[in-house]
């Protein structure tokens, strides 16, 4: 069973944010870790709540 993987337009429409913000993380290493495939930047779901969980305030 291949595993989900997210492209940075499905990453965007997850999070509610532009698909700019997400190239803008990328360059600046701020935001989820990524694959690259070929040329192709993917983002692993368990890695995107990872992320979000260390974004939380408090």
């Amino acid at each position: 069973m291949a595993k989900e993987l997210w492209s940075p337009e499905k990453l965007a429409e997850h999070l509610d944010v532009p698909v700019k913000t997400i190239y803008g993380w990328n360059y600046k290493g701020t935001g989820p870790k990524f694959s690259k495939v070929g040329r192709h930047v993917r983002y692993r779901p368990q890695d995107v709540e990872a992320w979000l969980d260390q974004q939380q305030a408090g």
